[in-house]
C-alpha cells in the first residue's frame, strides 16, 4: 500500500499511475514527462520526501513538465529498462525517449539545475546494468572446448 505522501500524488494532484503496458503510449503523448519510481517507502523513506517535492517541481516548470507514478508491480521491470541503480528515482522522458534520471532526494537548486539540463538535452539510450566479465585465467591448452 502506498504511503499517504504518495497517495496524495494521485488523489490530490491526479498524477496517473502507469504500468509497463500503459507507459509507452502515455509517454509518447507528453512533451516532457517525469516518472516517479518510489519502490517501497518503508524500505526507502526518501520516497516520501521526493513525493513531497515532486508537485513543487511540476509547479516550478509551469506546464513544461508532466508527472506520472510507476505502478509498484512494474517498477523492478522498468528499473532495468531505464538503468538507474538507486531508489527513489525520477526518470525524465521526451515523447517517450529517455533523457536521464535523478535518484534519491536532492537539494532544490540541484533539482532545478539537473532538470534544466535534462529538458534541454537530446534523448539518449538509457544506461544498462553492467554485466561483469570474468576472464578465464587458465592456460589456453588446459581449457577444453566442445569443438576439439
Amino acid at each position: 500500500m502506498p504511503s499517504p505522501q504518495i497517495r496524495r500524488l494521485t488523489e490530490r494532484h491526479h498524477y496517473p499511475v502507469l504500468s509497463d503496458v500503459t507507459l509507452g503510449r502515455y509517454a509518447s503523448l507528453q512533451e516532457h514527462l517525469v516518472l516517479f519510481f518510489s519502490e517501497d517507502p518503508e524500505r526507502f523513506p526518501e520516497s516520501n520526501d521526493v513525493a513531497m517535492v515532486l508537485p513543487e517541481l511540476i509547479k516550478a516548470y509551469a506546464g513544461r513538465l508532466q508527472a506520472a507514478l510507476v505502478e509498484r508491480s512494474a517498477q523492478q521491470r522498468l528499473q532495468s529498462r531505464f538503468g538507474f541503480n538507486q531508489w527513489p528515482a525520477l526518470v525524465f522522458l521526451r515523447r517517450g525517449e529517455y533523457l536521464g534520471a535523478i535518484t534519491q532526494i536532492q537539494n532544490w537548486e540541484d533539482y532545478l539545475r539537473e532538470i534544466d539540463r535534462l529538458l534541454n538535452a537530446e534523448p539518449v539510450a538509457a544506461p544498462s546494468f553492467p554485466i561483469p566479465v570474468v576472464a578465464d585465467s587458465r592456460p589456453r591448452d588446459s581449457v577444453e572446448t566442445p569443438y576439439e
